[in-house]
């Protein structure tokens, strides 16, 4: 059990998933996308979500990928 951090808008909210350990970050953005728009994050429905809402997200995997945080790109620490 995993359990995903989606931080969207200004929002973040957890949600749990079973989940393979080689999932791509591809794959978790198309996750995160189907379970917004399903309703299924607490504090997080957005049922007319774009299919690209998470393009350009950042997938981050902490504590052996046990806690995926997807979340947008940040400046701090690009050298801009």
């Amino acid at each position: 059990m995993a359990t995903l951090n989606i931080t969207y808008n200004g929002l973040s909210a957890d949600y749990a998933l079973e989940l393979d350990a080689r999932v791509s970050d591809a794959d978790i953005r198309r996750i995160a996308v189907e379970v917004v728009r399903a309703g299924n994050v607490p504090g997080l429905a957005l049922p007319h979500l774009t299919d690209n809402a998470f393009d350009g997200f950042v997938v981050d995997r902490l504590q052996g990928g046990q806690r995926i945080y997807l979340r947008p790109k940040v400046p701090f620490g690009a050298g801009v």
